[in-house]
């Protein structure tokens, strides 16, 4: 068991800063800037030389730390050296361990965190395994998945949750691509078999409506809501009057806000369709942000945990606690929509426009450069006053 010792323990492995962090005998934990966390061992093989003539010195990769032990990199790290001691070469006589389904699916979550949109979305992406997956097939070797445990996964939600499904099959997927381009399995994607032989039944997409609350009733319901301090009604009252969409203003820093030019700017990584939007403030929303200013958090609408949103269910359940069960907050955009058409009497473009809707052909499109802001900051004042209409400031 000596041999299993070192300088590291449990705590640093899970704390330690980037840099490559020695544990004694060859093995380091290497923590990469982005918080990623691997094992590697350094090993001198007997009796060969390098291209140069030197000793044959060479590192060989043991393993994220998030699926390989402290004690099991010290294991491995052991058997590799002693390869070398008796002159073999770990890289052609190690015996190749097949990892887990749910260890890959882990290493291939980490290795992509730079790529998601946000840590959120790369965290979906994790769970959605965890959830539907791991229970399943977690614990088996990635050689040993094909079509009847992909379709132990998806066949108990193809229906109930389509989506998810589609989604869950997506990502299985990926994780058994990177499995045989690591030289891990070999033969067609089981996923892939399994969509082509069109095992799983036809499902029609059921469009999703979000439920709008009738535009006339906004005003009553907004001067409920007004009278409510908590930082969920002021984001609500905020998603109402601006009719953006709930991860819009969540996400919402105090970067994005202009108070001088009265114009908030949803950068475009942030926006559904990819494209910056610009949000007229009028002045009924400033009149919520500017109390917030001096919480001085990095986001608008800080939730429970300092620096933190609020959660993206905060506004919903604030709904329902209220009353509104049968609505949701998606569904205030379309109250916008409809005021806009059956009492504004807006242009179709000018509406779509404050919703940030891509309306028309690519070659429209291409004309239509100017997102219409000055006119869509008339709408928007009259927008709130209309919402403001039955609370106190809006009676005269």
């Amino acid at each position: 068991m000596a041999a299993l010792g070192g300088k590291l323990t449990k705590r640093l492995v899970e704390n330690l800063g980037p840099g490559r962090h020695g544990d004694g005998s060859g093995l380091y934990l290497v923590v990469d800037p982005s918080g990623a966390r691997r094992w590697i061992v350094r090993v001198t093989v007997k009796g060969q030389k390098n291209a140069k003539g030197g000793p044959l010195r060479t590192d060989f990769g043991l393993g994220g730390a998030d699926v390989v032990t402290l004690n099991q990199a010290r294991e491995r790290a052991l058997e590799y050296r002693r390869m070398a001691k008796s002159g073999l070469n770990p890289r052609y006589n190690a015996q190749r361990e097949i990892p887990s389904f749910e260890e890959l699916s882990r290493q291939v979550h980490i290795d992509r965190l730079p790529t998601w949109k946000n840590p959120k979305h790369g965290q979906q992406w994790l769970n959605t395994l965890r959830d539907y997956a791991f229970p399943k097939i977690g614990r088996m070797p990635v050689d040993a998945i094909g079509q009847p445990e992909v379709l132990m996964c998806l066949s108990p939600i193809w229906t109930e949750k389509h989506e998810t499904a589609k989604r869950l099959a997506q990502r299985i997927k990926v994780v058994l691509d990177v499995a045989k381009a690591k030289g891990f399995r070999s033969g067609e994607n089981p996923v892939t078999a399994v969509k082509e032989a069109q095992v799983l039944p036809k499902v029609k997409a059921k469009p999703q409506h979000h439920d709008a609350m009738p535009w006339r009733d906004v005003p009553a319901f907004y001067a409920e809501l007004d009278k409510r301090t908590a930082m969920a009604a002021k984001a609500l009252q905020f998603t109402i009057l601006t009719a953006a969409r709930t991860t819009e203003v969540l996400e919402m820093t105090w970067p994005e806000v202009d108070f001088e030019t009265r114009l908030w700017t949803v950068p475009a990584e942030r926006m559904k369709g990819g494209k910056e939007h610009r949000v007229p403030l009028t002045y009924e929303m400033l009149a919520i942000l500017e109390p917030l200013k001096a919480m001085a958090s990095i986001y608008v609408f800080e939730g429970q945990k300092r620096h933190r949103p609020l959660s993206n269910m905060s506004m919903l359940m604030l709904l329902r606690r209220m009353g509104r069960e049968g609505f949701t907050v998606h569904g205030f955009r379309s109250s916008f929509r409809d005021w806009a058409s059956e009492a504004a009497n807006a242009p179709r473009e000018l509406a779509e426009a404050a919703l940030a809707h891509q309306i028309g052909n690519d070659v429209e499109r291409a004309y239509a450069r100017s997102d219409l802001l000055e006119r869509r900051r008339d709408m928007a004042g009259d927008w709130c006053r209309f919402v403001e209409s039955k609370t106190t400031r809006g009676v005269n």
